[in-house]
C-alpha cells in the first residue's frame, strides 16, 4: 500500500520487549508485528531502537551486520512480501565501526535512507561500544518530507529544529529505548517536539527489562498541535493510527511561529 504525497497516512508503531543479543528471537518477533501491520493496511510500521539487539553492547561487533547482509537483508525481504515501509533501528557494521543505524526499507526492500546515530548516551554505554554518526537525514518519503532520529536525540532540539526549518520535514520518526525513571521527561519531550516544531511525531519506544533497566513504552503518535493520537502502555502492543498530512499546514496557517522566528538573531 502506498499513500500520496502530502495526503493520509496510515501507521503503526510496533511496541515491543527485547531479548538481549537475540536477534533471531527478536526478528521473529518483530515480522509477526510487521506482518500485523501490513493486514491492518499500514503504509509505515516502525519498530523501537535496537529491536534486533537491545543494549547487549559489549557483543556489538559480534551483532553487527551490514547492509544486504544478516538482518538488514531479512528485513528487506520482510518489506517487500508485505509491501511495507519498515524502520527501527538495528546494529551496522561500517568501515570497521559499529552504529546505531536507523534504515528505512521501502515496500520493494530497497533501503531509501539511513541514520546513524548522532547523540550516544554515555549513560548507558553506547559512547563505549559504538560509533556516532555524522549526518542528518530527511527522507521524501510517499507521505512527504520525513526526518530520521533515535532515543536520546529527543533531548537535543535543535536537530529536530534543522530538520523542520531547514530542510522542511513534516513528519518526525523516532525509535526509543527510554527507561524508567524517565517516563515524564519521554511524555513531556515527545509533545515538545512536535509542537514547537508543527509536524507529526512517531515516537515508538520498547518495553521488558534489559539488565538494570525497564522500559516502560508509551509509544506515541503526536499531531502538530501537541494531540496525543493514540498512546501505548507498559507491555508490548502494536499501535495503529490514520493521520491526514493536511494537518502539518492547518496547524502551521492558524498559529504561524515557524514564520515569526527571528533566524538573523540565531545564526
Amino acid at each position: 500500500m502506498s499513500a500520496s504525497m502530502d495526503s493520509k497516512l496510515t501507521l503503526s508503531l510496533a511496541q515491543m520487549d527485547i531479548v538481549p543479543g537475540e536477534p533471531d528471537a527478536n526478528f521473529a518477533a518483530a515480522a509477526a508485528l510487521v506482518e500485523e501491520a501490513a493486514e491492518r493496511g499500514s503504509d509505515l510500521v516502525v519498530l523501537p531502537e535496537l529491536w534486533d539487539s537491545g543494549f547487549a553492547l559489549d557483543r556489538a561487533v559480534v551483532l553487527a551486520s551490514a547492509f544486504g547482509e544478516g538482518l538488514f537483508r531479512r528485513v528487506a525481504e520482510l518489506a517487500r512480501r508485505h509491501r511495507i515501509h519498515v524502520t527501527g533501528s538495528m546494529l551496522e557494521k561500517h568501515g570497521g565501526k559499529v552504529y546505531n543505524c536507523m534504515a528505512v526499507f521501502a515496500p520493494n526492500g530497497d533501503i531509501v535512507g539511513i541514520y546513524r546515530k548522532t547523540h550516544l548516551i554515555g549513560l548507558m554505554g553506547e559512547d563505549q561500544w559504538l560509533a556516532p554518526g555524522d549526518m542528518l537525514t530527511v527522507l521524501d518519503l510517499p507521505w512527504g518530507r520525513t526526518g530520521l532520529a533515535l532515543c536520546y536525540d529527543l533531548r537535543f532540539p535543535e536537530l529536530f529544529r534543522r530538520y523542520v526549518v531547514d530542510q522542511g520535514a513534516r513528519f518526525i520518526i523516532l525509535p526509543a529505548a527510554w527507561p524508567l525513571p524517565r517516563r515524564t521527561h519521554w511524555r513531556i519531550l515527545t509533545r515538545a517536539r512536535a509542537i514547537e516544531n508543527q509536524c507529526f511525531l512517531a515516537a515508538c519506544n520498547r518495553v521488558g527489562q534489559s539488565g538494570k533497566y525497564e522500559f516502560f513504552g508509551a509509544s506515541a503518535l503526536i499531531d502538530p498541535w501537541g494531540e496525543r493520537l493514540v498512546e501505548a502502555g507498559d507491555v508490548p502492543a502494536l499501535l495503529t493510527v490514520t493521520v491526514d498530512m493536511g494537518r502539518v499546514d492547518e496547524v502551521r496557517a492558524a498559529l504561524p511561529a515557524l514564520a515569526d522566528r527571528r533566524s538573523d538573531l540565531y545564526s
